[in-house]
């Protein structure tokens, strides 16, 4: 059952004197050997009497993405977000991991919505893949949020036509008898991102996805704190809120203040600007855009999804700019470097994106030029450290300017800071608290700001993946705890066209291939003497340079020729057999010579 409802005289729902105009891999570093306790988590069962509020996060507990929430009463589901995570180092050829839905696939009758809270990767990139299996049950985000759910799903043709519906901060909801939805307007680094306050037989939850305190947002308003602190006043059981920058003191700084700096640089700078940001950071390309048009430059957009998300947002009206002012490529070549500003991806260092090929020379129309500034408007995720530093330094090499954020404020994170944090809490005033979307360890530093704003320590829940927080009435009233039940949240991996096809097995194997290579033994066997044809071939990728290895090679040749014809004739005709011998003995033989162990891959053909 969904409907929309008319709450009574409630001031959290009804008080807000906002109008209705709308307003995040880095990663855990956790192995993928360390992860294998996930597998065969204790699957928890419905309480017979369904008088127990159960919240489960499926991902966001233990890394920053993959971010999915499942609140249960009373056969009843509603799901928070359902986003993707990148993967980390030690995940070879995976495109992104996404939220293992197992719990959910015989209970696609009990899910009554999914919630949105905003338009990040981290938060909507699953969608495409876990719809459809969950039954398509209806979804609720915001305009620009509703836009960029749309663009990706046109890239999965598996993905159903979405029962979606758009809502804003005046949006009340009815999903199924047990939850009632309202929804609160915050900042972020993206329009149009919603806390959300759930009303449960049990008591009221809020979840507030990602945010910041941002007095003076740009092509938003501001959060309105007095609606928040009524909600307070009301009562709050549980508050889940963004755990990001909750190692960072002070107070996030404001968007409107990046643009004041950016417009310093730009009156300044002679040659041509080049900026790499996040495509997602659409608050920094509107005041691009506006800074653009101030010092009569073009934008030339560089990036599929800069492309893709400057295009949704355009045509929402999130994202005001003359369409004239786009450049393309016929442009690029004639206009002067005084007037042209490039705004792209890649100031991570990600491989693939628009700075990297620039530096790597591969760019088809773009290369530096030695009175180009190429600007890193966004901070360093943890992990990209070395990564990026090689990249400022083959630009600099080529002749180009850098700025970067610790030399000015030219970027403004999205997440809020300890004292925003605390603000948030003190507002709230929940009874219980969990901190969600970050690695443990950031869990755990806004758990210690939750204490230091007076929460008791016995109810703040510092949860892993799959863990089930439980509410529960007794005689005192709701009771709320921490159990050692878990739910499945081990990771699904994305490859290519495959979902949850790749094992741990298969990273472990390509992470042995890319530490110490692989050499490939073909043997063919005479199938009635058991005897080798010729000499075994061998191949060697990323192991050994065979031409300056020859003795190596010619040895191992040998020796695999004498273990064949050396074989117990009455298991000579078992392949299996004795390809595993060349696997174990070969690997053995080449590990004492060079002290690497490639992974050896056995080939016998008989004749």
């Amino acid at each position: 059952m969904i409907t929309k409802y008319k709450p009574k005289a409630s001031r959290s729902m009804e008080s807000s004197s906002e109008s209705r105009k709308p307003r995040r891999v880095h990663s855990s570093r956790r192995t993928a050997s360390n992860r294998k306790d996930q597998q065969t988590p204790k699957i928890i069962k419905t309480d017979s009497n369904g008088n127990v509020l159960k919240v489960m996060v499926l991902g966001g507990l233990e890394e920053v993405g993959r971010n999915m929430s499942l609140i249960e009463y009373n056969k009843e589901i509603i799901i928070i977000d359902m986003g993707l995570q990148f993967p980390e180092e030690d995940m070879p050829g995976i495109d992104y991991i996404i939220p293992n839905i197992e719990y959910l696939k015989d209970k696609k009758d009990w899910i009554k919505g999914v919630i949105i809270t905003h338009g990040h990767m981290d938060h909507i990139g699953g969608i495409p893949h876990l719809i459809g299996d969950l039954g398509n049950p209806p979804i609720f985000m915001g305009k620009l949020t509703a836009g960029l759910v749309r663009k990706r799903c046109e890239q999965f043709k598996t993905c159903p036509k979405l029962n979606s519906q758009e809502i804003d901060e005046s949006t009340h909801l009815k999903l199924g008898s047990s939850f009632r939805v309202g929804f609160l307007r915050l900042n972020h680094s993206i329009p149009d991102c919603f806390g959300i306050i759930i009303d449960t037989p049990m008591g009221r939850l809020i979840h507030t996805g990602d945010f910041k305190i941002d007095y003076s947002p740009v092509n938003d308003k501001p959060a309105n704190l007095q609606k928040i602190a009524n909600i307070g006043s009301e009562g709050v059981m549980l508050l889940m809120a963004d755990s990001t920058d909750a190692t960072h003191p002070g107070y996030q700084v404001s968007e409107s203040t990046i643009g004041t700096e950016m417009d310093r640089i730009f009156e300044k700078i002679d040659g041509r600007i080049i900026i790499g940001t996040f495509a997602s950071q659409l608050s920094r390309i509107q005041k691009l855009f506006d800074l653009a048009a101030k010092y009569n430059r073009r934008v030339y957009l560089q990036g599929r999804t800069m492309n893709n998300n400057v295009e949704v947002a355009h045509q929402i009206g999130y994202l005001k700019f003359n369409p004239k002012i786009l450049a393309n490529d016929s442009d690029l070549k004639k206009l002067p470097d005084n007037k042209i500003l490039i705004v792209g991806t890649g100031a991570q260092g990600e491989s693939n994106a628009f700075l990297a090929r620039v530096v790597a020379h591969e760019h088809r129309t773009i290369h530096l030029k030695n009175d180009d500034t190429v600007i890193f408007s966004s901070s360093v995720i943890p992990g990209n450290e070395r990564t990026i530093q090689s990249l400022k330094d083959m630009i600099t090499r080529q002749g180009a300017h850098v700025i970067h954020y610790e030399m000015m404020d030219v970027h403004a994170g999205g997440h809020a800071k300890q004292e925003d944090l605390k603000l948030m809490m003190r507002l709230l005033k929940p009874e219980y608290f969990m901190p969600i979307e970050g690695n443990h360890y950031l869990l755990k530093a806004h758990a210690e700001l939750a204490e230091q704003v007076g929460i008791p320590k016995s109810n703040i829940f510092v949860a892993d993946n799959g863990q089930v927080v439980k509410f529960i009435k007794n005689r005192q009233g709701v009771k709320g705890y921490l159990s050692e039940e878990k739910i499945p949240s081990n990771y699904i991996f994305v490859d290519g066209l495959g979902v949850g096809d790749i094992s741990n097995i298969v990273l472990r194997d390509r992470k042995v291939m890319s530490e110490d290579g692989m050499v490939v033994i073909i043997a063919t066997i005479d199938s009635s003497t058991g005897r080798t044809i010729g000499n075994p071939d061998i191949i060697s990728r990323g192991f050994v340079y065979m031409k300056e290895s020859k003795e190596l090679i010619e040895s191992t040749r040998m020796k695999v020729k004498k273990m064949v014809e050396n074989h117990d004739s009455k298991t000579q005709t078992d392949v299996d057999h004795i390809k595993n011998r060349i696997r174990d003995e070969m690997g053995q033989y080449l590990f004492s010579k060079t002290k690497r162990r490639p992974m050896v891959l056995p080939v016998v053909i008989k004749v």
